[in-house]
Parts: C-alpha cells; structure tokens; sequence
C-alpha cells in the first residue's frame, strides 16, 4: 500500500521504518503508537528526502524532546561555527535542530544539514524569504512566501514552523489591548508588518490549503507558530494568545483532514502559577497535538540565566502535557548564541525534560537515576560520570578540588565526614574513622 504521511501510513494500518523505529525507542507497542499517530496525537517528522534521518516521535505520551535553535544572523555570520554548533547538539542528544539563519545564502547550509545531521530538522520559511529574494517585506507577494515553503520541503526539512494563527484582526488586538511586549515572536512580526503594509491578509493563513499539498507531498509536519506569544509576564494568557491558539485549532483539524502531522507552538513568557492551565487549555482546544513550548520562563529579570529561567518552566510545562522543549541559552535576551552557551542551553532543556518524564511515569526514564543512586552508594565515582547527564564536567569538578589521599573515596567537601562512608562502615560492622 502507498502513503504520503506518518498520519496516512497508520491510518491505513501501514507499520512504516519510523513508526518502528519510534516504537522501539518508546518501549511502546507498534500498534499503540499507531493510533496516536493515526490521531494525530504524537508526531513523527520525517520528510522523504531526509534520507539520514534518525527518527523521533513527539507527544505527550512519549519521552520529552528537546530542539536547538541555531543560524547565521548579519553580525554572526560563520556557518563553520553553527556546524560546530549543530555537532554538539547532537553529540549531547538533542532531538531537533531549527535552523533560524537570516543571512546570507541560506540554502547549501540547510541542505547540508538535511544531507548529514540524523536529528530532525525545522526552519522558518517567512524568515527566509526576505534572503532567498533579497528584497524588502512589502515588495513580496503571497506567492512567493509558499514558493520557500516549497523550497524548504524540498530541501528536506521535517517540520516548519508557519505563523498561521495571527489575521487581519489581530492588527486591531494588538493595538487595542496594549500589550507590554506586542509580538515578540520574530516570525510573527514580519507577518504583522507585512499585513500592515500591504493590506492583505496574512498568506499563510490564506493559503493555507495550498501550504497543506506542499507538506503532504514531502511528508513535512507544520508547527503552528504562535505569533502572539507573551513576551513578557504582564501578556501571559491574554486574549491574544488565547484567540489565536483557538485558530490554531482550527487549523491543526484541517491539516489532520489532509493527513499533515501538526505540532502546536506555545508560550512563552508565563508565571509559575499558569503554567499548567496554559498545557491543558492546549490539549483541550487542539485536540491532544504535541505541544512545543519556548521555556516557558517563569521570570523577566535573569538575563544572562534564561536557560535556568526556561528549564524551570520546561519542566512544569512537560509535566503537565507539553511534549517538545525548545532550548533557551544564557544568551537569550542579549545575543546570538556561542558554542559553550549551546552546551549550556541543552543541558538544562535536558534536566528539565528528564524530570518531567519521570513525573510523567514515562517507562524506563528513572532507570538512570537508580543507577546514579547505587553508585553513589557505593562511592563508585566513574560510574557515577557514566550516569552524569554531562560526565565531562562533573569529572572536571571532582578532578580540580580531589581529596586527600587517605580518603579518596569521599569528596572534599565532607572528607572522612561523610554520611555514606559512614553508613557503609557502620552497617558492614567496621570502625568509622573520622580524625
């Protein structure tokens, strides 16, 4: 039998490459992640012509992904370094790389990352378009905005992010409730800005049919990118966000109807206290579509920290329902990202989506901790690096501030005080040694 999605293949009971691949990831039973594929409920991104593609799926009911932004921009343009960049992420397990270059010739990297990097790979086509023609906002035309959708899929891309959801009226929204921060999603407000200029409704809304033959064609999943985001604490949960993910909704069933896999991109800037009613009211209005969230930060004020700030929200957030984490660097807020503040980034969307899985009772994920703790108990210090979730810096720690010979087996922090050796000592019957 033929297919043209994930979705297709398993509603059609076709048990495709990725499907099983996924299934055997997830500990799950091929069949079972049929049906929340067939339903839309978990995500496969897999275009057809991403032939390096180690595949992963996205939902809530499976381990939580994390993606890594990266890309040129005019002031940091060397696509050694985000090669660099792209290398690392993946080293360090990294699900997803969105590619957000906004200068220069955009396409060789792209396809460079299609050609060679196993991790799914998603990009902004309204970013892109501006460089592909090299010519002003206003002077594009609707057309040419879906000619890069195209051009992307093409490319083989597995997911794009399509700021669908903002319309004519939300013009009239954002001026007349007057949020702090407006639209700070960047993809969102070159539509903004290109809406206000023309007059014209916003294309990827318009032609959103069109766009859906695009993504059927090359198997590419759209993420519904919420351009009305809060940007800030004081726009979390507004009328602009909530109307739009309404129309996200929307949105997401007529791409079901086309068989096109949906991910559907959240907030944000959110206090600690909304976050979970931000998981459920998405779950309820899209219908259970993976939710794939910016943080959410749960502070304005920690420029230089934001991948702590993140982290926090990322694990409450994915506890309660959301399935894809989008890292935030120490650099958030302030510049393009280097190498170490990838590291950074991906270290603490990692922690964050560990600790949501095993909140979540998601099979085998608190095996590792387990383990952590056996090692710990039994003062095994390179078991323990096995276990780190960044072994070569907690070896890095441990080496730069060693004990003293006679008890090497502790840290030195607590020395011959340390409560473990002690228990060890004690519960064995020997003589615990302190002096």
């Amino acid at each position: 039998m033929e297919y043209t999605t994930q979705m297709d293949a398993a509603r059609k009971g076709i048990v495709t490459k990725e499907i099983e691949t996924v299934a055997k990831k997830e500990k799950m039973e091929v069949s079972k992640l049929m049906q929340l594929v067939a339903e839309g409920k978990v995500a496969i991104p897999a275009n057809k012509k991403h032939k390096c593609l180690n595949p992963e799926g996205v939902g809530s009911a499976l381990r939580t992904k994390i993606n890594v932004n990266l890309g040129v921009s005019r002031d940091c343009k060397d696509y050694d370094v985000e090669m660099q960049k792209v290398l690392k992420a993946v080293d360090m397990g990294a699900e997803a790389i969105m590619d957000l270059s906004s200068h220069g010739n955009t396409q060789p990297f792209r396809q460079k990352l299609t050609q060679e990097c196993p991790a799914m790979i998603g990009t902004v086509p309204v970013y892109d378009s501006v460089i592909h023609y090299q010519r002003d906002l206003a002077s594009l035309t609707a057309k040419d905005f879906i000619d890069v959708v195209r051009l992307h899929a093409e490319d083989g891309v597995d997911f794009v992010t399509l700021h669908c959801g903002i319309t004519r009226k939300t013009i009239d929204q954002i001026r007349t409730h007057k949020r702090k921060m407006n639209i700070v999603s960047r993809g969102g407000s070159l539509v903004f800005a290109w809406m206000s200029m023309t007059g014209n409704e916003n294309p990827f809304y318009e032609y959103y049919d069109e766009i859906l033959d695009i993504c059927e064609k090359y198997d590419v999943t759209v993420s519904l990118g919420d351009a009305c985001r809060p940007g800030c604490l004081a726009d979390a949960t507004d009328v602009c966000q909530i109307e739009e993910l309404v129309r996200l909704g929307e949105l997401t069933k007529r791409a079901w109807e086309h068989n096109v896999q949906v991910m559907v991109e959240g907030p944000g800037h959110v206090p600690m206290d909304q976050i979970a009613a931000n998981m459920k009211v998405q779950q309820t209005i899209c219908m259970g579509a993976p939710f794939y969230v910016l943080g959410p930060l749960v502070t304005d004020i920690a420029p230089g920290y934001d991948h702590i700030t993140s982290a926090i929200g990322g694990a409450i957030a994915a506890m309660n329902g959301a399935s894809f984490l989008c890292y935030v660097t120490p650099a958030e807020h302030l510049a393009l990202p280097n190498v170490d503040d990838v590291k950074q980034g991906i270290i603490a969307s990692k922690i964050a989506a560990h600790a949501a899985d095993i909140a979540k009772g998601i099979p085998g994920a608190r095996d590792i901790d387990d383990k952590m703790a056996d090692a710990r108990r039994k003062l095994d210090w390179e078991k323990q690096f096995e276990c780190a979730i960044d072994p070569e810096t907690a070896r890095a720690i441990r080496d730069s501030r060693a004990p003293e010979q006679d008890h090497s087996d502790t840290c030195s922090m607590c020395g011959k005080f340390c409560a473990v050796r002690s228990m060890n000592k004690a519960l064995s019957g020997e003589i615990i040694d302190i002096l």
